[in-house]
């Protein structure tokens, strides 16, 4: 059965099981220094169009915590937005790895993070007694599956600079935003000047893995060690490079994230057809947000699986993934249609 759960709930890539059997091959160089994972790393410089480093790692929150802690001291703070995953997610794994103290910042509308609610947090520098802040992390696309335009990170990234602050994005679903504004991965990233990138693999597709893009020279000096000490160093690395390999060559990336993100406006538009539905945040990238009658949740939930986001207002959220069908829609939609 297929669910709107969660992009993580569908299966995995026909391109990757390929590249998974195809690295599987022999033997090779362990901890990074085999030939796939020099490859994809080249691969990843030409796609981003710059001299970048890279670590592959296990996962999200990895990614996450190898990121932060490259960038922080344990007497810094960290500004994110009040709904993003590392301040909700994660069970405080980014603040007790880092030592960090975390400042949630109130989003917009749209779920996104603006330099004026910034600037309210960029105070008291030079006060020991005060965590010092220096990392601003945004999610993109956003827990509201909405996408911060370049423009907007742009403006964002350049406040930060000028606090001497660095600029983290937790991509999880970063392809899947990249798609949504039709640009090329180096548009968004290379382009606005982001320090770091966490870069998501297995939400769009792959059976695991995640990768810590390093933008900024000056947080590339000390990362090895880190991604050792952070319990993030796979010792057979060729397995998630080979991945990423495949999901850049050709942009493969592309193709199966317009298809989540089509998706989901599929589903917002069947399911807005319902007066009883109330469709709450832009749909831009693959997830839908939905207010819902309470007296349905049970008989959907059993159908096709979904989270409650917001349960005050019972706002659900319903992610689309690589598989996702039009069928799988036309299923969902009737069900609410014989609970009307």
């Amino acid at each position: 059965m297929k669910s709107f759960a969660s992009d993580n709930y569908a299966g995995v890539l026909p391109e990757m099981m390929e590249a998974l059997q195809k690295a599987n091959v022999g033997h090779a160089r362990s901890y990074g220094a085999d030939e796939i994972t020099e490859r994809t790393k080249k691969l990843f410089c030409e796609v981003f169009g710059a001299d970048i480093d890279v670590y592959f790692v296990f996962n999200g929150t990895g990614a996450n915590v190898l990121s932060i802690s490259n960038a922080t001291q344990s007497y810094n703070s960290v500004l994110c937005a009040d709904i993003s995953h590392i301040y909700n997610d994660e069970s405080a794994a980014p603040e007790t790895f880092t030592g960090c103290r975390f400042f949630p910042l109130a989003t917009n509308e749209n779920g996104k993070l603006t330099p004026e609610v910034v600037k309210t947090r960029l105070i008291r520098k030079g006060d020991m007694h005060y965590a010092q802040t220096k990392l601003l992390s945004l999610t993109q696309s956003t827990e509201y599956g909405t996408v911060y335009t370049s423009d907007e990170i742009k403006a964002l990234v350049d406040m930060a600079h000028a606090h001497d602050l660095y600029v983290h994005v937790d991509g999880s679903r970063f392809f899947n935003a990249t798609a949504s504004l039709g640009c090329s991965l180096k548009e968004i990233t290379t382009d606005t000047h982001i320090d770091m990138l966490s870069l998501g693999g297995t939400k769009s597709g792959m059976m695991f893995g995640e990768a810590v893009v390093v933008f900024n020279k000056e947080l590339s000096r000390y990362i090895a060690y880190k991604h050792k000490q952070s319990m993030q160093l796979a010792s057979k690395t060729r397995f998630i490079a080979a991945q990423f390999e495949a999901m850049l060559t050709n942009d493969t990336w592309r193709k199966h994230a317009q298809h989540a993100n089509a998706m989901a406006q599929l589903l917002a538009s069947s399911i807005s057809k319902f007066p009883q539905v109330r469709v709450t945040k832009p749909v831009q990238a693959n997830g839908v947000f939905a207010e819902l009658p309470r007296e349905w949740n049970e008989l959907l939930q059993q159908s096709h699986f979904f989270y409650i986001w917001k349960e005050a207002t019972n706002e659900a959220r319903l992610m689309c993934s690589f598989d996702t069908t039009p069928d799988d829609i036309t299923t969902f939609t009737s069900v609410m249609s014989s609970l009307k």
